[in-house]
């Protein structure tokens, strides 16, 4: 089980909240070179942040970041519609899922196939709930077919997908790093646990 110390735990969250701040897309201070990172802060959050409140500030700051897009000149309101619940248990999924993955963290090879499975899930969880919920229920398409969202997930999921291992494959060589100094630093803990 992965558990940090609460100052690393808060270091973690206010690199986190940056990472979002930074890349939400359609604001005032989005870096447009940067892919968005919302799906892996949601995801890392669970992972590294061991308070249930995290969920419920990272979706409260997502909904400040949208909807300060929505009051200036820079956003649209497109995508605030009734569907925007619908981002609730999309990013709940990652959340979630990182959470899955954090009670069953060991540092060795086998942590990539249970990153590898809580990843994908979460994240065929989060583009259902999300993309699902905005195609099916915003209103803004005035037909909708299963033949046509599917199209639309062939080419948008991959994108997703690649900003989301982007930013969770940098978090865990980082992870690895600071892990093998430790681990360095520190050799007699590791010989005895």
């Amino acid at each position: 089980m992965l558990t940090l110390p609460l100052r690393h735990q808060y270091l973690i969250g206010s690199i986190l909240i940056i990472l979002m701040i930074a890349t939400r897309e359609y604001h005032f201070a989005s870096l447009h070179t940067l892919p968005g990172a919302s799906w892996a802060v949601f995801f890392l959050a669970g992972v590294y942040l061991s308070s249930s409140w995290s969920l419920l500030g990272f979706l409260v700051l997502a909904w400040i970041l949208d909807f300060s897009a929505y009051f200036t000149a820079a956003g649209s309101d497109f995508c605030l519609t009734s569907a925007y619940i619908f981002l609730l248990p999309a990013y709940g999924a990652l959340w979630v899922a990182g959470r899955w993955f954090a009670a069953r963290y060991q540092f060795s090879w086998r942590a990539l196939a249970s990153l590898s499975i809580s990843l994908l899930i979460g994240a065929m969880l989060c583009e259902l709930f999300s993309s699902g919920g905005f195609y099916f229920f915003s209103g803004q398409f005035e037909e909708t077919t299963f033949a046509e969202f599917w199209q639309r997930e062939l080419h948008y999921f991959p994108l997703y997908l690649q900003s989301l291992l982007f930013y969770v494959g940098t978090a865990a060589t980082i992870h690895t790093l600071f892990v093998l100094i430790h681990k360095s630093r520190h050799p007699q803990i590791n010989a005895t646990g």
